[in-house]
């Protein structure tokens, strides 16, 4: 018979396996419509450029804006009630109405379908807070960095899958794929997900504490919701523009949406590659440093984007970002693992995944406004800038892990 250390340590890695997957399909479902989405809306009525604009605009960021305000309630839901049940809800809702989009007859319809989709939100900051508490500490760096590399990756990735389920099938069947494929996250989370939840009890009345208050790493963990922000932020910057600015990099060429979707998918292939190596890295030496590391590498990585002359150059570049995410995002999640009191853990990652939002929100907002400035080139500039302002605040929060042990 299995000792309870070797049961405990089966499930904590199966745990990981299967929300990897769920996570990798979440991230596909929030991103793999982005590449065709104005096109989408053109063919669902009779609708002019400034509305097919409009609504495209209203369609991408309904989840995120709703996800945004959603996600701390499912964070105190899921410390009372356990964070597997948070995941079902979740995957199953997600399921259902990303295959309900294959069927919208009206841009309303899509749009109101997206903003069901952010209601149904937290699939990925109750994955991290399961794996956090059922993770043994030695291994969490680790943990929380392969499963980081899911949702990014899924993101990253979803736009090139689903410009080419859509090139080959049609619009429709990407969201019914890729509801089919959250529908199999759902099974695997059912069977295969183990939580050993205990409540935190509480007295009768007593009331639910204000978020962060009590908690002595309150200032690092605020630090950690920042940083997720400015992430964000910087890796969608150009998410508006990429595909004019490859086509301004290479004006002949007749597949710019693919050329498009794969550069933005760079990103995702380089992070799933390294991202493991800095998670142990970081159990080793601390995992500030690799923080440090990767928002300087960025920097220096977004500033030389600015002076490219083809989309290998851009391609080469967007890899490296991938580095530098793999050494950031990962690391994020380790630090918050860390330094979050276990009765509110949920709660601390879904309020990370309302600032990560928010990146995604304000990251394109950013990109287009500068463009009207300083031209595609002048994006990434100000994203070097945000960079360097992350670093600021990373050093000025977080000094405290500097002397950590762990």
């Amino acid at each position: 018979m299995s000792s309870p250390l070797g049961d405990r340590a089966i499930n904590w890695k199966q745990n990981l396996n299967v929300l990897w997957f769920g996570t990798f399909v979440a991230g596909i479902g929030f991103s793999s419509i982005s590449p065709f989405i104005a096109l989408f809306i053109g063919q669902l009525g009779d609708y002019n450029a400034t509305q097919t604009s409009i609504y495209s605009g209203m369609a991408f960021a309904a989840p995120f804006l709703v996800k945004m305000i959603v996600s701390p309630l499912w964070g105190i839901l899921a410390d009372k009630y356990g964070r597997k049940p948070m995941l079902l809800r979740a995957s199953l809702g997600m399921a259902v109405v990303i295959g309900a989009m294959s069927l919208v007859t009206s841009a309303w319809q899509l749009i109101v379908l997206r903003l069901l989709q952010g209601v149904f939100s937290g699939f990925i900051s109750n994955a991290n807070a399961l794996v956090a508490a059922e993770t043994p500490k030695s291994h969490v760096g680790h943990a929380s960095g392969k499963l980081a590399t899911g949702n990014v990756s899924g993101t990253l990735i979803g736009p090139m899958i689903g410009g080419l389920i859509a090139d080959t099938f049609g619009y429709r069947y990407t969201f019914l794929i890729t509801g089919l494929a959250m529908m199999v996250a759902f099974i695997l989370s059912i069977f295969f997900v183990h939580e050993n939840f205990k409540p935190v009890p509480h007295e009768k009345g007593e009331k639910q504490p204000h978020f962060l208050s009590g908690i002595p790493t309150k200032q690092i963990l605020f630090g950690m919701f920042l940083t997720t922000l400015f992430i964000q932020a910087t890796n969608n910057s150009i998410s508006p523009i990429l595909s004019l600015y490859v086509k301004q990099l290479d004006p002949t060429s007749t597949n710019i949406a693919l050329t498009a979707g794969i550069i933005q998918a760079i990103n995702g292939v380089a992070m799933i590659s390294v991202a493991p190596f800095f998670g142990r890295l970081g159990d080793k030496i601390g995992s500030h440093q690799i923080l440090k590391f990767g928002l300087v590498f960025s920097m220096g990585v977004f500033f030389l984007t600015t002076f490219v002359q083809n989309v290998w150059q851009l391609g080469a570049l967007r890899f490296l970002i991938g580095i530098s995410d793999a050494a950031l995002l990962p690391t994020v999640q380790a630090i918050l693992a860390k330094y979050s009191p276990h009765d509110r853990i949920s709660q601390v990652f879904s309020w990370n995944q309302s600032f990560q939002a928010a990146g995604n929100v304000t990251g394109p907002m950013i990109g287009s406004a500068v463009v009207l400035i300083g031209g595609y080139r002048g994006v990434f500039i100000a994203t070097t800038i945000l960079a360097g302002i992350n670093l600021f605040l990373v050093r000025k929060n977080i000094k405290s892990i500097e002397t950590d042990k762990n």
